[in-house]
């Protein structure tokens, strides 16, 4: 009997991926946080989960090793620019250092409680096949 490691980790695997290319998002607005007419952005999760639990944000398979990895110039499923809260300051930079460490926060805490949920799936998986 084989085990399907996409059954057994479910949508986990692909919301782990979106939290880490979330912090990066995240990060690049925070480093921006004083670059006139820099936009903040940000992955809408709920929308990027759904889109990679119907397969629309399937890779590509490479045939050949002269091929470029299909993730080259891939869109972040969900990715879009952020609303701000607060009218322009005059430079156009539309980011809120104070908002973008709050939901860096929140995300590493979200990237930390998939890896904790995956960690027990996998720990599981373990006894059933030492047979404890």
């Amino acid at each position: 009997m084989t085990i399907n490691f996409d059954k057994a980790f479910g949508i986990h695997e692909q919301a782990l991926e979106l939290r880490a290319q979330r912090a990066k998002v995240l990060a690049n607005n925070l480093a921006n946080a004083d670059t006139p007419n820099f936009k903040a952005q940000d992955i809408d999760f709920t929308q990027a989960l759904k889109q990679a639990s119907e397969g629309l944000s399937s890779s590509l398979a490479r045939t050949h090793d002269m091929h470029l990895d299909s993730k080259l110039g891939r869109e972040i499923p969900g990715l879009s620019y952020r609303i701000p809260n607060m009218p322009d300051t005059g430079d156009g930079n539309s980011v809120d250092a104070q908002v973008e460490q709050a939901k860096f926060a929140e995300n590493a805490l979200q990237y930390q409680t998939s890896l904790k949920f995956l960690n027990g799936k996998i720990k599981g998986l373990l006894t059933a096949l030492k047979g404890e």
